[in-house]
């Protein structure tokens, strides 16, 4: 048979149930809270790079409307080619981009009209409480 270790004094040396709870509930604590510290840091690297990116996308949004400008003043002077009077081509170039503006407005409006509420959802959620009441 096995012997319990003891003190001098003839106690055993196992902890009690209680110590055991406190130390295990400790190290949860402690574990739990490392956790948290270390999504913390993930979290701030992974801000980091998304502000970054979204810096370069904004950058990359900006370029790309230079360039549109200057497409613009490209096909204005393009049309300038024909012998019409340079003013003439800025204002045909602005009523493209208004045809066009006013064509994704068009379709936008179309794709808004087809949203509609999550029905089967707040059905659902309806039934929540019924169900609820059903168990109690």
């Amino acid at each position: 048979m096995a012997q319990v270790p003891t003190t001098p004094t003839g106690r055993d040396t196992d902890p009690t149930i209680g110590a055991l709870v406190i130390d295990a509930s400790r190290d949860i604590s402690t574990l739990i809270s490392k956790e948290i510290e270390l999504a913390k840091s993930e979290l701030k690297v992974s801000f980091k790079h998304g502000g970054v990116g979204i810096g370069l996308f904004a950058a990359a949004g900006f370029l790309a409307l230079l360039a549109i400008i200057m497409l613009s003043v490209a096909f204005a002077y393009f049309i300038h080619m024909t012998g019409l009077d340079l003013a003439w081509c800025f204002l045909i170039v602005m009523v493209v981009y208004l045809l066009i503006a006013g064509l994704l407005a068009f379709i936008g409006i179309k794709q808004v009209k087809q949203v509609k509420a999550p029905e089967r959802a707040i059905s659902q959620g309806k039934e929540i409480p019924s169900a609820l009441r059903g168990r109690g």
